[in-house]
């Protein structure tokens, strides 16, 4: 009985110890994985308010892996870019508007004093099927400069819009019954979304004789013709991508107001283009995709967003061009200058109005 007990109790000291050596391991354990993950992984969490043509390039798993491995998860909500000024942004690390005169408005209500933080930027184009496209060559509207890509002349398309010209009108429109009715470009509503305000500020400056808006005088003397390129349309998106994507699948009208980053991002993602051509408008806008920082981890994000360079390579495969950094898109897209024209060779930007003047220009058209 004296040896069982004996070995009975070496058994429990030699359990106890056991056990002690376990909970140790896994307690090291535990303390080694999360200084590894405090070391290695962690990241911060950046809020953001964005406009529906960057939607796609904060998605991309290679865009969150790049912007884990720089210490950020960016998690972001699509707004109209005007609309942005109408939201409460609270709890919003930034916001990231598709030009300088949304990102103007909401600068006021940040806190953080930083220069304008502009990473990439787009020209406005119009994107046309085949046979729209050679019907408006064929009328003086557009000059084909390759098989796939042309100028919109701006003058001649905006006297069309202000006699209301329809297809029917056009020589050689007859032959295609897809054809019918105003003609007319779709845009967005320019109330909530930067690509339609712009296009009107494109108009505007053309049909003013070349004289950017002003005053609340110069916005009346073109109201009457901005009201005519939106009351056609009849209902507007508030987001370039829906109008886009329906040109693409076929559906809708054969003329649509777009950025060249999304034919670019088509393009080059290796996507079927179809019967798609580009027509750059002989004045058009420039889209300054422009970061408004609320906190100092929204301003780390935009400064990174403009000088890491494989961020930057990735903004190129969403068909954005870097600021400062021609070479790189031009070298991206070598392969695709049947449609688009990385010179912008001819196109004249026009200056944009003031986000005041821009606005009241946008509400008088829709009035």
């Amino acid at each position: 009985m004296g040896f069982r007990a004996h070995a009975s109790a070496v058994r429990r000291i030699v359990g106890i110890v056991l056990a002690v050596l376990l909970i140790g391991g896994v307690a090291a354990a535990l303390v080694a994985g999360r200084d590894s993950r405090d070391t290695g992984t962690a990241t911060k969490t950046v809020r953001g308010v964005i406009g529906s043509e960057k939607a796609e390039f904060f998605a991309d798993p290679e865009v969150v892996k790049a912007l884990a491995a720089k210490g950020f998860t960016v998690t972001t909500e699509t707004a109209g870019s005007w609309d942005m000024d109408q939201q409460s942004l609270q709890g919003q690390d930034f916001a990231f508007p598709s030009s300088k005169a949304p990102a103007d408005a909401l600068r006021g209500r940040s806190a953080i004093q930083a220069g304008p933080l502009r990473p990439f930027y787009s020209p406005l184009v119009v994107v046309a099927h085949r046979a729209a496209a050679q019907v408006l060559a064929g009328n003086g509207l557009v000059t084909m400069t390759g098989a796939a890509r042309g100028t919109l002349r701006m003058e001649p398309y905006l006297r069309a819009a202000a006699d209301d010209r329809t297809w029917q009108q056009l020589r050689g429109a007859d032959a295609h019954a897809e054809l019918s009715g105003t003609v007319f470009v779709t845009s967005t509503d320019p109330v909530a979304s930067n690509s339609g305000a712009l296009y009107l500020a494109a108009a505007s400056y053309v049909a003013d004789g070349g004289r950017v808006a002003a005053d609340e005088a110069a916005v009346e003397r073109t109201a009457p013709l901005l009201r005519k390129l939106i009351r056609v349309q009849g209902a507007q998106q508030t987001g370039s991508d829906a109008p886009f994507r329906d040109f693409v699948s076929g559906v809708g009208n054969p003329l649509v107001l777009v950025y060249e980053s999304q034919v670019a991002a088509l393009l080059l993602q290796g996507q079927d283009p179809g019967d798609l051509i580009v027509l750059y408008p002989d004045t058009t806008v420039s889209s300054d995709h422009t970061l408004v920082p609320f906190t100092g981890s929204g301003r780390e994000l935009g400064t990174l967003l403009a000088s890491d360079a494989g961020l930057r390579a990735l903004a190129v495969r969403h068909g954005f061009r870097p600021q400062g950094a021609a070479a790189e898109f031009t070298a991206a897209t070598a392969g695709h200058t049947d449609r688009l024209d990385q010179k912008l060779t001819g196109v004249r930007q026009a200056p944009v109005p003031t986000a005041a003047v821009l606005r009241t220009m946008a509400q008088r058209a829709r009035s």
